[in-house]
């Protein structure tokens, strides 16, 4: 990957919606060799895929959650995995080193809907020991683009 690709993938992460015409403008190249550079990146999986990034609380989900999960034990990972992936308020689920296992990243409309989905899914999933949760006060840095980190 040289230069100009790394200004392709900005470019890209910062309007995800740009024509190829508009790209090859903005990183300084003509049509086919922008769209050919295009394309290697989305072959090799640099870019994997393109999607419209949604206001959560233009959505109704005003409440975001972190919730930390510590597992009984290993042999709990591939249900509780299966069944965190399908929690649909869970936007986003990582598995970490060391204790707790697992970080949730959860929205919900409000708090008394986060309770709910708390008492009624979170603490029914499989293989849970222990789980905290936090209120994400604000949102300070959000889908910051990989970019940023490449230099």
């Amino acid at each position: 990957m040289d230069a100009l690709d790394r200004k392709i993938l900005a470019e890209l992460a910062q309007d995800g919606r740009l024509t190829v015409t508009q790209l090859a403008e903005r990183v300084g190249l003509s049509l086919s060799p922008c769209h050919r550079r295009v394309r290697a990146l989305e072959e090799s999986g640099v870019i994997r895929g393109y999607r419209a990034e949604l206001d959560a609380a233009a959505l109704g989900l005003t409440f975001t959650a972190l919730v930390f999960v510590t597992l009984q034990d290993t042999r709990s990972v591939a249900d509780f995995e299966q069944a965190v992936a399908e929690v649909e308020h869970v936007v986003q689920a990582q598995r970490l080193f060391g204790e707790p296992d697992y970080l949730l990243h959860v929205v919900a409309r409000d708090l008394p809907a986060f309770q709910r989905l708390y008492d009624q899914r979170l603490t029914h999933l499989p293989g849970l020991l222990r789980m905290t949760s936090t209120l994400v006060m604000k949102d300070v840095v959000l889908h910051r683009p990989l970019t940023a980190a490449m230099d």
